[in-house]
């Protein structure tokens, strides 16, 4: 504790305590001499009075004179501090008395005391005296007997005195002693406190200037400087300050200009990193559009293609095309998902849904991919709810059964799901090639793929797991990984459950799943290939269709009587000032505002995705996929 005392409190330690200690021990030295003289004072005053009172009672005593005995007790009792006087003869009788004796003491022998005694007990002083028999002076040649040889020659006591003193004005005595020597000694403290604050001021004061000197440098004020206070140590402490905050203020001036030298050059990189960034950003929107257009036609044109008969040689040329354009689709869509992910564009939409149906989904859109790896994809069916974004969900889990089926060689690829308490538990168990524990956490950094140093193109980017995890943040859902190398990997997402709901029968105006036949679609795309591809593809549905270039190309075909559209599909940048959302408003506005709409755009941007959400319309990027095209279609003409 003394260790983080201040310089001051130690010198006033270091002062009161020697004096303190000192003045302690002479007063309680000189208090207790005191304190045994007013006891030996007492008991010596007390011995002479019983002496005197024997010497005095030994004529009355050996007469028998009980009054001349009673007159020299009453006298003695006069004295200070005698409380009780007694004479007894040598048969034990009282022979006189006066005051009160002290009946908390022990009685008085009847046998006469031979010595002197004396008894202290509680607030009485006892003392006892004999009464002996004083020496005759006669000059018959005896004179040389003395006492001793009187008590030889049998001479008993007469008898004995007691004498009981009261101590209380002893105590009394004591007490003023006391209290005077602890008032010396407070005095004493209270002197030393005093002197002990000089000296300390005066040794402290001048180090407490150095310290405060030394914060306000070291807070950042180096200009600050320690005035010279007194001589020799002090002195030189001072000189020594000012010295090393001279150096620290030249040293950090020039640390200043360095650093506002390198502020300025990183300045200027950073600005031109911006710009190299936006250019960058300006590039790839206008590449990402570009390279969706002929992609987005090219899809169509596929589907298409795919439905017609052909021969197996053909079918599989098919096959293969689609397959190609399915995979540059895939990177696109993963490119696609970590814009919008990092942009923070995706608001998730919670609600509660059954699990088993998205499980299914996702086992049935993966099946072909662990078909041609001779996998086998099992979902365990369950009856529990979940309460999350059902499509960003879908996604999460998707992505998962894919990176299994993808890094497993041989075995199976199970989707589980287990209930914990008010939390669900949904798993992508597979056999494959398993995870290092070194490496189970730089697998969620984008573009990481541990057994893909050739950077394959079927092993796709390395997106999946990194889109997964950031989804799952977003969601709020926990994510768990459990691998070992060459054992398989588990897969978990953890998120809230939620009760089962009652599920809206289908009405009967409503089309089967996949149904969108007789459906009249008008279309507005500027690029010729793009909406050739997806007229085509609309009318091989069995759609009727109306296709034109412009807003007013559109409404001129509406108003030659060629029917009013169920549905309406627009492309989002489009020739002139117009984009697909004031396409699809304005036709709302000739034909009614409950039309469903899709919006159709190869823009990436953060901005056309916050303005679809404004409008409330369905955003498909470019390249579209039928089979999402089609889900969508069916779902939009149902409600409507």
């Amino acid at each position: 504790m003394i260790t983080h005392w201040g310089i001051r409190a130690r010198v006033m330690l270091a002062a009161v305590l020697p004096m303190l200690a000192l003045a302690v021990l002479l007063t309680a030295y000189y208090t207790h001499s005191r304190l045994t003289a007013l006891d030996d004072a007492l008991s010596a005053r007390g011995r002479a009075i019983a002496r005197q009172l024997a010497a005095a009672s030994e004529y009355a005593v050996f007469s028998g004179n009980r009054e001349s005995l009673q007159q020299i007790a009453s006298a003695v009792l006069a004295e200070d501090d005698v409380a009780g006087v007694g004479i007894i003869d040598d048969r034990g009788q009282v022979m006189a008395r006066s005051g009160m004796l002290d009946r908390q003491l022990p009685p008085v022998s009847n046998t006469p005391a031979t010595e002197s005694s004396q008894l202290i007990q509680g607030p009485t002083l006892r003392l006892i005296e004999p009464i002996r028999p004083s020496r005759l002076e006669l000059d018959d040649g005896f004179a040389a007997i003395t006492l001793g040889s009187a008590a030889q020659l049998n001479e008993r006591p007469l008898g004995s005195v007691v004498v009981e003193m009261s101590l209380r004005r002893l105590q009394q005595q004591r007490n003023e002693l006391l209290w005077a020597s602890a008032g010396s000694v407070l005095m004493v403290l209270l002197g030393s406190i005093l002197l002990a604050s000089r000296l300390s001021r005066g040794v402290s004061g001048p180090i407490r200037v150095v310290a405060e000197t030394v914060t306000r440098i070291g807070q950042g004020n180096l200009h600050e400087r320690v005035p010279l206070l007194g001589g020799g140590s002090l002195a030189t402490l001072s000189k020594g300050v000012n010295e090393m905050a001279e150096r620290l203020e030249g040293a950090h001036d020039e640390m200043v200009g360095r650093i506002e030298e390198a502020t300025a050059e990183l300045r200027a990189r950073k600005e031109e990193a911006e710009r190299a960034n936006l250019a960058k950003s300006r590039f790839l929107a206008a590449a990402s559009h570009d390279l969706r257009q002929p992609m987005h036609a090219l899809g169509l044109f596929i589907s298409e293609l795919a439905q017609h008969p052909h021969a197996p040689e053909s079918r599989r040329l098919v096959q293969r095309i689609a397959a190609s354009a399915e995979a540059m689709d895939n990177l696109l869509d993963s490119l696609l998902d970590i814009s919008k992910l990092d942009a923070g564009v995706l608001h998730p939409n919670p609600r509660a849904f059954a699990l088993q149906s998205v499980l299914e989904r996702i086992a049935a859109e993966q099946l072909p991919s662990a078909e041609e790896r001779e996998l086998r994809l099992r979902v365990r069916p369950t009856s529990h709810w979940a309460f999350s974004d059902p499509v960003l969900f879908e996604r999460i889990i998707t992505n998962l059964v894919s990176n299994a089926i993808r890094y497993t060689p041989a075995g199976t690829v199970m989707v589980a799901c287990r209930k914990r308490g008010e939390r669900l538990r949904i798993e992508v168990r597979d056999s494959g090639i398993g995870i290092p524990q070194e490496s189970q956490e730089i697998i969620f950094q984008e573009f990481i793929q541990l057994d893909n140093a050739a950077r394959a193109r079927d092993k796709g980017l390395g997106l999946g797991l990194a889109i997964v995890r950031r989804l799952a943040a977003l969601l709020g859902h926990r994510l768990d990984l459990r691998s070992t190398a060459g054992r398989g990997s588990v897969f978990a997402v953890e998120l809230d459950a939620a009760a089962p709901e009652q599920m809206s029968p289908v009405g009967e105006n409503s089309r089967p799943p996949g149904d969108i036949k007789g459906l009249r679609v008008a279309l507005v795309d500027d690029d010729p290939l793009a909406c050739a591809g997806m007229e085509s593809l609309l009318r091989s549905w069995g759609c009727e269709m109306q296709s034109a270039e412009s807003v007013e190309g559109l409404l001129g075909l509406i108003s030659q009587g060629r029917g009013m559209p169920d549905l309406l599909i627009s492309d989002f940048r489009l020739h002139g000032e117009q984009n697909g959302i004031d396409v699809i408003q304005t036709v709302r506005a000739r034909i009614g505002p409950g039309l469903p709409a899709i919006l159709i755009s190869g823009d990436t941007g953060e901005e056309t995705l916050r303005m679809a959400q404004r409008a409330g319309i369905p955003l498909l990027h470019k390249p579209v996929r039928p089979a999402r095209l089609r889900a969508l279609i069916h779902r939009l003409s149902n409600q409507a």
